[in-house]
């Protein structure tokens, strides 16, 4: 394992030493020490590579992330995982506001809780969060799943679109055009494989799926009081 030391050798010489690995490279895993915080750390990668941040982290941490797999042995600051395109970010505390934010693809699992705007705008990401999630989570979300073990706040999937919602326990309210959706079986298949990636404790039969009531896709003056 490679072990750079974020407070002697400094944030640009971290992401650009983890940006000058390739897909062929051997030195699949690395070690972030005295991260203390810090912003930016392991954003852009594109390589199939193993990180593991020793410590809590501040902002965009793994943002735009491709391929790589970031642990984060800390909690993380806003924006985790925003705009990732594929890899895994696992993050072992909590998180702050927008994890994830339009990301593309790949899995965001967070093993604490997840504040305000969880998943907003997201696109074709999948995010599990273990804990609880604040409100606006899922604003805007155009596809992807959210999975949430815990409890939703205020305005779950406002003017959301084609994502899928997974909440096991209580949401305080629905966002505009979000309502209860059928649990099918294909449902259950995507839950189950999700809770399984993630190292989750839960069955799928304990959710219930959200998402777009398909009223707010072009205005319709008989809709005016959901905008």
């Amino acid at each position: 394992m490679q072990t750079i030391d974020l407070e002697a050798q400094g944030l640009r010489s971290l992401n650009e030493t983890l940006h000058a690995q390739s897909a062929d490279t051997n030195q699949t895993a690395w070690e972030v020490v005295n991260a203390k915080g810090s912003h930016a750390i392991a954003v852009g990668l594109d390589a199939p590579i193993e990180v593991t941040v020793n410590g809590s982290t501040g902002y965009y941490c793994g943002g735009m992330n491709k391929q790589a797999t970031i642990n984060v042995k800390g909690s993380a600051g806003p924006g985790v995982g925003e705009n990732m395109m594929s890899g895994t970010i696992i993050v072992e505390g909590d998180a702050s506001q927008y994890a994830g934010a339009t990301g593309h693809g790949g899995l965001l699992v967070i093993k604490g809780n997840a504040s305000s705007r969880c998943g907003i705008s997201m696109k074709g990401i999948d995010i599990v969060v273990h804990g609880n999630i604040g409100h606006m989570s899922a604003f805007m979300a155009q596809s992807g799943n959210l999975v949430v073990l815990g409890d939703a706040g205020d305005a779950l999937g406002d003017s959301c679109y084609e994502a899928r919602l997974f909440v096991r326990g209580e949401v305080k309210s629905l966002g505009a055009d979000c309502e209860k959706k059928e649990m099918r079986p294909e449902h259950i298949e995507i839950l189950k494989d999700l809770l399984e990636r993630a190292g989750a404790d839960a069955k799928p039969e304990e959710f219930t799926r959200y998402g777009s009531a398909r009223k707010l896709y072009n205005f319709d003056v008989d809709n005016a009081s959901a905008y």
